[in-house]
């Protein structure tokens, strides 16, 4: 016996002083389903006891509620478009302590390269990442990635310690239909005994037994309470989603019940530095969920202990003698504010500002990201035999689109925006191996007038995406993300109004995330007020998903345009 466990001993039975004594505290039991009153004892960045006990250093809570810390079941890091360090500052003063990372949208861009810098930046800050390998690098064949990642690459980071195990498959047919390439990931997973996330909203019935005997235990993409239900009667964990794009905890709040409820956990996916700055992360949920009649003890259960069991990290998610002293301090269980954070005992954050630095290291494998060949204005051209064109319908509030055919305007054999007509050009330029591949294609409803707005951030393969009414806006705006190795700009009567310089693979910002959070809102406010964006839309959150053909039903690649339903390229012509 050593002789902290020793120490630990003799301090959990009050024969000995505790480092740390949290006293006064109103403890939220997630094994019980209680409140109770007690002191914390904390040495070794370990819980050593409930109950009564004094401390070398004592904290007065004050009669304050205590919980576990927060554990996001599924994020992608990438799309806060800040660095691990920055996203780390904005989360912890938000309860949150633990997160388990799909870093799928930097290994489409570099491979396991970008693996390895998320895995080097997280190592030295005061919250728990967890890696979820990439499984689908690129996302599908039809369009061009930077990177390709079988299961051969996998293989050299799946005994990581911090890699939990193969990302959301969203492949759903290869695991049906068997694809080698596929099975290959899934097997690899369970020989390491390492969890399969999934990532199948389609599934039903045999199909989706196929798809859970292969081992895949989580789903995030359920929109509705018959999809959460089917898979929790097969045994899944649902990771209800509450992200900056897509929000499904006030569908899927109606369906959770005593009896389910501990197969529920919560997760953010996607979410923006304004978002993250102003409604929080997986308080927001928690708070969401208490509003809508979840008792607020299950919710906190939902984003702790749950989450912890599903993705079996031992002594993480409850406060209990040998846990990890992962804790927040809470005003009001109903209103869920945060007040103060504690990291293996040590308090990082207090009133949501962070108390700790934590030092960005080198990121140059994972700068210089952009390479594109030169691109000429009549590159954009879409030529028209007829003046009827398949276009993708922007829907509101969604990252769905519609296909529908529509009259366009014609001159010379050629596509014409009108102010008249809300029908937009767009292109996507493959910005990794300057092949030269650009996709083209016709939108509506985007409601842009008077220039261009141009993305690196293009998932999943983040390629150039670009929307504009006129051509030389939008050749000036590929330019000009070119120029800045990756960002978002917004272009119009040939200048450049505002960018934002992503150089971290043409996803993320060497700034911090207060500063990110300023430039995406003056960029907003142009794209609202001078570019008359719909204002029932985020642009640049709209512009990156128009680019993704896994999302119904239509969309644009670097290789065309994409029928989703038909699964395959269609023309913008219609005869």
């Amino acid at each position: 016996m050593n002789n902290n466990m020793k120490n630990m001993i003799d301090m959990a039975s009050g024969r000995k002083k505790s480092e740390l004594v949290l006293k006064n505290c109103k403890v939220v039991n997630v094994f019980s389903h209680e409140i109770i009153e007690a002191d914390i004892a904390i040495a070794y960045g370990k819980i050593v006891g409930v109950g009564n006990y004094s401390g070398e250093k004592e904290i007065d809570i004050k009669g304050r509620y205590v919980s576990p810390g927060l554990i996001d079941g599924h994020i992608h890091i990438e799309s806060s478009m800040v660095s691990p360090v920055q996203f780390a500052r904005a989360i912890v003063p938000r309860g949150t302590t633990t997160i388990i990372a799909d870093p799928h949208e930097i290994a489409n861009v570099c491979g396991l390269k970008g693996i390895e810098y998320m895995l080097n930046e997280t190592k030295n800050i005061p919250l728990n990442v967890y890696i979820m390998l990439p499984s689908c690098v690129p996302a599908t064949p039809f369009e061009s990635s930077g990177a390709v990642l079988e299961a051969d690459d996998l293989e050299k980071l799946i005994d990581n310690p911090r890699v939990l195990g193969l990302g959301e498959l969203m492949n759903y047919p290869g695991v049906i239909n068997c694809d080698d390439s596929v099975i290959k990931k899934v097997n690899l997973a369970n020989e390491y005994s390492k969890i399969i996330d999934g990532h199948g909203p389609e599934i039903s019935g045999k199909d989706l037994n196929a798809y859970v005997v292969s081992g895949v235990k989580t789903e995030h993409e359920c929109s509705t309470v018959e999809e959460m239900m089917e898979r929790i009667r097969l045994g899944m964990y649902i990771a209800i989603r509450q992200g900056s794009a897509a929000k499904n905890l006030l569908s899927l709040v109606k369906g959770i019940t005593d009896e389910n409820m501990r197969r529920c956990i919560l997760c953010a996916d996607d979410r923006h530095p304004e978002d993250l700055l102003n409604e929080g992360h997986i308080d927001n949920s928690v708070r969401i969920a208490i509003k809508n009649g979840i008792d607020p003890i299950s919710a906190i259960k939902m984003a702790s202990i749950n989450t912890a069991e599903c993705y079996n990290l031992e002594k993480l998610g409850a406060i209990a003698p040998g846990y990890y002293a992962d804790l927040i301090v809470i005003d009001d269980l109903e209103e869920f504010d945060v007040v103060k954070v504690f990291k293996n005992g040590k308090l990082v954050s207090k009133n949501k500002k962070p108390l700790f630095n934590a030092s960005e290291n080198s990121s140059y494998d994972v700068k210089d990201t952009v390479n594109i060949k030169n691109v000429k204005k009549e590159d954009l051209n879409i030529n028209m035999k007829t003046n009827k064109a398949n276009v993708m319908g922007v829907i509101d509030h969604s990252i769905l689109t519609k296909k529908v055919v529509r009259n366009v305007n014609v001159e010379d054999g050629l596509f014409k925006s009108t102010k008249e007509d809300d029908v937009l050009k767009i292109a996507v330029v493959e910005r990794h191996n300057a092949t030269g591949n650009i996709g083209l294609g016709l939108v509506e409803n985007f409601g842009l007038k008077g220039g261009a707005i141009a993305s690196t951030v293009a998932h999943d393969s983040h390629n150039i995406v670009v929307i504009g009414d006129n051509d030389e806006d939008m050749l000036m705006a590929i330019n000009e993300v070119a120029r800045v190795g990756g960002g978002i700009t917004i272009c119009s009567n040939s200048k450049i109004l505002k960018t934002l310089e992503l150089p971290i693979a043409g996803l993320m910002s060497d700034l911090n995330i207060e500063k990110v959070s300023e430039i995406l809102s003056e960029m907003l406010h142009i794209s609202y007020e001078k570019l008359n964006v719909n204002k029932n839309i985020e642009p640049f959150m709209t512009l990156a998903f128009l680019a993704l053909p896994v999302i119904p039903e239509i969309k644009i690649t670097d290789k065309g345009l994409f029928d989703v339903t038909k699964f395959d390229f269609i023309e913008i012509n219609v005869d």
